[in-house]
């Protein structure tokens, strides 16, 4: 929201008012805070009749300082309040007659007590960012409505990113972005999944803790300023200190929870029926089994929205006029492998006869008269179940687990965007901050109840909106989009941004959303798709199976699914470690490559895990350009190994695109490609790339189960390389890429193969001397 007009006035309607000085100081163990009077007192009489900024500073866990700006503390300040993992922090307070510094770990927060209003914060010596005269304000409206800002400032190159699932720009200077759910699409500056958090190239980040719409100008009102605004007479917001990308996001995660581990069969291809297109048991039997027909690895089926009867959404029944018997289906599936995935929403039309329960025993959102609150759109007469009552919490959960125990794994748990402020909830809580927050009761239950149902780290939704903390229920995916080249590379930059935001794991519908996807697209998209951390077909009126495309649409699909599963044992690995650290799979180059500052605007190629990257082809003609950062690298697909520190143009046909392996890394593929979940360190090999001189690499081997299982090490002293392996079963193999010349190798079978020297060995330790 912009309060200003130009540099040097206000916008009419708008009183500002600002600390001015350092007027006092409370001090404890755990918090410091700072009178600061919205004039300068200069003698004793300017202590009446005028307002005062209260600030105090607090660290929630190492290195993250909690600044709350208040005016008025006594209003009214209903939750619900985001879920924080606060700790017990060891903090310094330090004041000198010029200012007063408040300490946690390497970050700290500086009050200028003299001259001009100042708050820096610094990572040790360095500044990372400043709340300088005028930044802080309390505003009044002409009609007395309250609103607090802070701007922060930007430094010269410093670039911003997140902000949650953003379609527009990548790099997000520029932008007004307002924290809002909404169902949008992927083609507007409307989200499904905003996160007031974001991430400065500086390596520090910003989260403010407001689950209510929040406001922010990067840079779009003050050029060199970031300013957030809420409404009300508070405002709390954290500073994270990296010092590198990474690391802020791991001390974000840490504070508003880590990322879950999905199940190593979600990282599988999911199909679905679509949502209008006409289905029944024999239409599902005929793609199933068409996949099986065509040598297509399929993991899960997913049943869209006509599964329950129309105007019937949520009724959580099958329609017996198309499943006329769906426990016998599900189990004739299920024989086949598959996992099984409903779609369902938290409305309840007015057709369905849960409508009527609902409403008598109090489950769905009422008006301020106590009278239901419904609408037309989506569903005629629909109501919203209220999920701050417990009791419509286990009457929701009661209809999910009857279908669990009917045979399905997980549920899409679609929408929960567009919910209305003019209502009340059981439990009293605000509507304004309900919005936003309402999705994390949503998939919090639906979450819980599978994670009780088959167990920790066995359970997965397939979300569309999301709000801070809801990275804890994955999986998420991007929403509906254009079946379009320019909605294919939207799609990436809300992936990107989103995985700044602080979620692991991200999928989009292969192919677009909407109708128009030709054979070209299909195949162009399906790379993508298979390179993303979750993988499904899905679309709004058309079928998704390759065949209806045409033949080599057939031959992608079941290429980059089978190459998909081959690299489980490098993905879950990734999968895992995302997980401990929130760091994601899909990583903007960015983050993978600070010191890079061609990669700070990068937004149409990513890293897939740490060594991997992806470069998707976004027009008809099968030309990319793509930039690569220093280093040898070698494309995973072709063997073409080439230099990086530059940009390249290329050519493709559709069975191969820039998948580009880095330098000195290891990447271990599996020994099956028929499914996603399998033993990942029986049978593996491990394929090395450019290993560079007297610097070690390693490749760990994670179970299904989440656990380390196992590792190998590499080291090359000149023309030797050293592998040691730690608890790896009985045979495994090392394939050296683009190495033909071997003179000798130790405890091990030599073969030489296309892409280089293959090596099989059971020993734990082998040396492999290269021909000079």
């Amino acid at each position: 929201m912009k309060f200003s007009n130009g540099n040097w006035l206000n916008k009419e309607g708008y009183i500002l008012q600002y600390p001015m000085e350092v007027y006092d100081v409370r001090k404890t163990e755990k918090d410091l805070t700072i009178y600061a009077p919205f004039d300068h007192i200069v003698h004793r009489g300017k202590t009446l009749d005028g307002g005062m900024m209260t600030i105090q500073l607090s660290s929630p866990i190492e290195d993250v300082i909690c600044v709350k700006m208040f005016h008025h503390l006594g209003s009214n300040n209903k939750g619900p309040h985001f879920e924080l993992n606060k700790k017990d922090v060891s903090i310094e307070i330090e004041e000198t007659e010029d200012d007063i510094v408040f300490s946690s770990g390497s970050l700290h927060a500086k009050f200028n007590k003299k001259d001009v209003w100042n708050l820096g914060f610094y990572n040790n010596e360095k500044q990372l960012t400043s709340s300088e005269s005028k930044a802080m304000s309390y505003i009044l409206t002409d009609q007395k409505n309250a609103h607090m800002r802070e701007q922060l400032s930007m430094d010269v190159g410093e670039l911003i990113y997140g902000l949650g699932e953003r379609f527009t720009a990548f790099v997000k200077n520029g932008q007004t972005v307002d924290i809002w759910n909404e169902d949008g699409g992927t083609g507007s500056e409307q989200a499904y999944k905003n996160i007031p958090f974001y991430m400065s190239n500086k390596g520090y980040g910003v989260f403010v803790n407001h689950p209510e719409k929040v406001s922010f100008e990067v840079g779009s009102e003050k050029v060199s300023k970031l300013q957030f605004s809420v409404e009300g007479e508070c405002l709390e917001y954290y500073i994270i200190n990296g010092p590198t990308m990474k690391d802020v996001l791991g001390k974000y995660t840490t504070l508003t929870g880590k990322p879950s581990l999905p199940p190593a069969w979600t990282f599988g291809l999911w199909l679905s029926t679509s949502f209008t297109t006409n289905y029944n048991e024999e239409t599902v039997n005929s793609f199933i089994d068409g996949m099986i027909e065509r040598d297509i690895p399929l993991d899960v089926f997913h049943f869209d929205c006509f599964w329950m009867k129309e105007f019937e959404w949520c009724n959580f029944e099958w329609d017996n006029r198309v499943f006329p018997n769906p426990e016998t289906m599900l189990k004739r599936l299920k024989d086949k492998g598959l996992k099984i995935c409903l779609w369902i929403n938290p409305y309840i039309g007015q057709k369905s006869q849960l409508f009527t329960e609902g409403m008598e025993k109090g489950y769905l959102l009422k008006r301020p008269d106590g009278s239901v609150w419904q609408w037309d759109k989506w569903q005629a007469g629909q109501g919203i179940v209220d999920f701050t009552n417990p009791d419509a919490c286990r009457w929701f959960e009661e209809k999910l687990e009857a279908l669990i125990d009917m045979g399905v794994d997980s549920f899409k748990t679609d929408f929960g965007e567009r919910i209305p402020t003019d209502v009340v909830y059981f439990d009293g809580s605000d509507p304004m901050k309900m919005h936003n927050y309402y999705t994390y009761l949503y998939n919090e239950v639906v979450f819980k109840l599978l994670e009780r149902k088959f167990g920790k780290d066995q359970a997965a939704v397939f979300a569309r909106s999301a709000t801070v903390g809801s990275q804890k229920f994955p999986v998420h995916w991007g929403g509906d989009c254009w079946s379009t080249y320019p909605s294919m590379a939207e799609s990436l930059r809300g992936g990107l941004s989103f995985s700044l935001s602080g979620f692991s794991y991200w999928s989009h519908d292969i192919s677009g959303f909407e109708h128009g996807t030709t054979p070209d697209l299909y195949k162009r998209w399906t790379q993508f798709g298979l390179l993303s951390s979750h993988s499904r077909y899905h679309g709004n009126t058309e079928y998704k199976v390759p065949w209806i495309y045409d033949d080599e649409a057939v031959d992608v699909t079941r290429a980059f699914t089978k190459l998909k599963n081959s690299l489980m044992p490098y993905l879950y690995r990734n999968a895992c470690e995302s997980a401990q650290t929130g760091v994601p799979m899909m990583r903007p180059m960015v983050l993978e490559f600070p010191d890079d500052e061609t990669c700070h605007y990068l937004d149409r190629q990513y890293m897939f895990g740490d060594s991997l990257l992806v470069a998707p082809i976004f027009n008809e003609k099968g030309i990319v350009k793509y930039y690569l950062p220093d280093g040898k690298w070698t494309n995973f697909l072709t063997n073409e190994a080439i230099q990086g520190e530059k940009w390249h143009t290329e050519e493709h046909g559709y069975m191969s695109l820039p998948f580009m392996a880095r330098e000195n890394s290891i990447i271990p593929v599996g020994a099956i490609d028929s499914k996603a979940e399998y033993d990942y360190a029986d049978g593996v090999t491990f394929h090395v790339f450019e290993l560079a001189d007297g610097k070690g690499t390693a490749a760990d081997i994670y179970n299904i189960h989440g656990e380390k299982a196992g590792s190998v090490t590499a080291i090359k002293e000149g023309s030797k390389i050293s592998f040691r392996a730690n608890n790896m079963p009985d045979s495994y193999s090392i394939l050296l890429r683009n190495v033909e010349k071997v003179d000798s190798v130790s405890n091990g079978k030599m073969t030489y193969t296309e892409q280089g020297t293959l090596i099989t060995t059971k020993d734990e330790a082998v040396q492999i001397y290269l021909s000079e």
